[in-house]
């Protein structure tokens, strides 16, 4: 199991959770088989989620699909605020 851990700021999670609903379907055709959201305690403009993947290469493949199709496109990204940080991490016990 590999995870793409992704983190950035958010302008408002509403319009947020809207534009990452949209991309449900481009998720999982691209092997996202679990995601969890979460956001910090005291940082309501945050946001921190966890795709899982079962390979390394789909989870650089669709960091590759953010990079260019979402994140660079402000109308498909409307509540990104700066550059997400990412990571890609496997499983180790």
């Amino acid at each position: 199991m590999h995870t793409l851990h992704i983190e950035h700021a958010i302008s408002d999670l509403a319009t947020w959770q809207e534009a990452f609903a949209r991309f449900a379907a481009t998720r999982a055709a691209s092997g996202v088989v679990r995601e969890v959201i979460r956001q910090p305690v005291d940082d309501d403009r945050y946001v921190v989620v966890d795709l899982d993947f079962a390979t390394e290469p789909e989870a650089a493949a669709f960091l590759e699909i953010l990079r260019t199709r979402v994140w660079s496109v402000p109308d498909n990204s409307p509540a990104l605020v700066g550059s997400p940080t990412t990571r890609i991490l496997r499983a180790v016990g």
